[in-house]
């Protein structure tokens, strides 16, 4: 049966060797970057990557337009998929009249089985092209949180990857020094004393 003696890196006894209190302040300093630094990392990285997000978010909602159109041709048919799945968008060409410059004609996207005489809502960028809808909020949430949790888990990643190669280096020290006092006690250990 084995016995487990928890803190005996940390206490002084003679089977202690300088790998071990190596192995055991690497250990704890890899324990707190996992707890404090992983999760700060992943904080960081996210609100980062939302503050781009929405930066780019309302950059394309100040360049980009909606206005309502018919559809000129009919858009393909979406194939079955899962129940509340988005439903994909096709670029079509679509007609709508603007005030002061009449009826305009370009390729936008829109819904998956729209038929042509359809009235739809399309975006257009400054040059009335079709262009993709800016993102929404959830997506831009979506897109912070994202990229937090995998810096998170790059970092943790990070910190089991290199407890492992300490530990493998901490074990050849710790076999050398061992081979060491070995070398000096052995040949003592078969002499008798009187």
């Amino acid at each position: 049966m084995r016995t487990r003696m928890r803190g005996w890196r940390w206490r002084r006894n003679p089977l202690r060797r300088r790998s071990d209190v190596v192995e055991a302040w690497t250990s704890l300093l890899l324990a707190v970057l996992l707890c404090v630094g992983a999760p700060l990392v992943g904080t960081a990285v996210g609100w980062w990557a939302y503050g781009d997000a929405h930066a780019t978010q309302t950059t394309q909602r100040t360049e980009r337009h909606q206005v309502p159109a018919m559809v000129l041709q009919d858009a393909p048919a979406a194939a079955p998929s899962a129940q509340g799945a988005k439903q994909p968008l096709y670029r079509v060409p679509v007609r709508w009249t603007e005030p002061g410059k009449g009826t305009r004609t370009t390729v936008a996207k829109v819904p998956a089985g729209s038929l042509s005489g359809d009235r739809v809502q399309v975006w257009l960028d400054a040059k009335d092209h079709g262009v993709s809808p800016p993102p929404t909020d959830a997506a831009v949430w979506q897109h912070g949180l994202t990229a937090g949790v995998w810096a998170a888990a790059g970092v943790a990643g990070t910190v089991f990857l290199g407890r492992a190669v300490i530990g493998r280096i901490a074990e050849r020290h710790r076999m050398a020094e061992w081979e060491d006092e070995w070398a000096r006690t052995g040949p003592d250990w078969g002499r008798r004393t009187a």
